[in-house]
């Protein structure tokens, strides 16, 4: 329906003699398929409502063609009915006198019909023209936008290492670097969603999750960790995809930090799947568990995943299980 209130005839053509010609030939085979079809309506009422069929045929024929469209169908279809239908048939006299106020009085309605049906259609081109206007400012603003947040990301990770070497206590340089570490995560995560999903109000899951897993490991795995993953296909609401995402950095970056001390060779498992229309998010590992340094449920990582659980509409829960340890989103019903 929005391509069929979008549509032009003349609109593919540049000069001015070729949006004319489409208009003239748009007029005319409007006029010949209401001719058309009144004649095998004429089948069963040869002479009633002689102009009937004009008025959706001429508001056809404006809207999408332009006045000179309309105004060529009216001329066409109107004199054919008067001409064909109108009895006298075939001839331009009258069988009644009255007949003749008739056709001036439908002859009328039927200007006011093509004047009143190119206002409309230009009202709604300059309404279309402006809201592409205003929609073309707000992806520029838009893009200035996402420049500046990256730009501030990278100026907020840079000022934590500056901070971090200018301090003497050594022992404050993991949480500075934790933190930086996780301004670069959301950074990450934040441009390759306005790089590949900026318009979108939904997100397919399985390839925007596959190509973060990607990314992932790319730049932080170890060649002694592997990452395999299972995701069933869905498309959500953007701002559950982002939530959901972030919830898989946050989650891959504790696997990474605590999971594997010391080269410790292991596996990540990413599984997304979907069962009688709800998903469920699991991320587990069978490195060290509780053994080694895990992260506490008051520490700013469980706090993150909560915050993301949050908007995603699930409950998060996470906690050593055998052979390793086990961060779940499970959607809340």
């Amino acid at each position: 329906m929005q391509r069929l209130a979008q549509f032009d005839v003349s609109r593919q053509f540049v000069s001015r003699p070729g949006k004319i010609a489409a208009q003239l030939v748009f007029g005319c085979i409007c006029a010949i398929a209401m001719i058309g079809i009144r004649r095998v309506f004429d089948i069963w009422a040869p002479t009633a409502g002689p102009f009937a069929l004009i008025y959706p045929t001429i508001l056809l024929a404006t809207l999408y063609g332009h006045l000179l469209a309309g105004l060529t169908a009216f001329a066409l279809t109107f004199f054919w009915a008067w001409y064909a239908v109108l009895p006298a048939q075939y001839s331009l006299d009258f069988a009644e006198p009255a007949d003749a106020e008739r056709v001036v009085l439908n002859a009328l309605c039927c200007m006011v019909l093509v004047v009143f049906s190119e206002a409309f259609r230009r009202a709604a081109q300059s309404t279309m023209e402006q809201i592409q206007g205003a929609a073309d400012r707000r992806l520029t603003l838009l893009a200035e936008l996402e420049h500046r947040t990256k730009n501030n990301f990278a100026l907020v990770a840079s000022m934590l290492e500056i901070q971090k070497r200018r301090l003497p206590d050594t022992s404050l340089h993991g949480p500075l670097d934790d933190a930086a570490g996780r301004v670069r995560t959301f950074a990450d995560a934040y441009s390759h969603l306005a790089s590949e999903h900026w318009e979108e109000s939904e997100i397919a899951i399985k390839p925007y999750l596959n190509a973060l897993l990607d990314r992932i490991e790319r730049a932080a795995v170890p060649a002694h960790v592997q990452i395999y993953r299972e995701i069933d296909p869905l498309t959500l609401p953007g701002e559950i995809a982002v939530a959901i995402g972030l919830y898989v950095n946050e989650a891959m970056a504790n696997c990474l930090k605590y999971a594997f001390p010391e080269e410790r060779k292991g596996t990540i498992g990413v599984y997304f799947h979907v069962s009688d229309g709800e998903w469920r998010l699991t991320i587990d590992d069978d490195g060290a568990g509780l053994d080694g340094e895990a992260p506490s449920d008051g520490g700013l990582g469980s706090n993150l995943m909560r915050a993301f659980a949050q908007q995603a509409g699930a409950t998060h829960s996470a906690g050593a299980v055998e052979g390793g340890y086990r961060a779940e989103l499970i959607q809340e019903s």
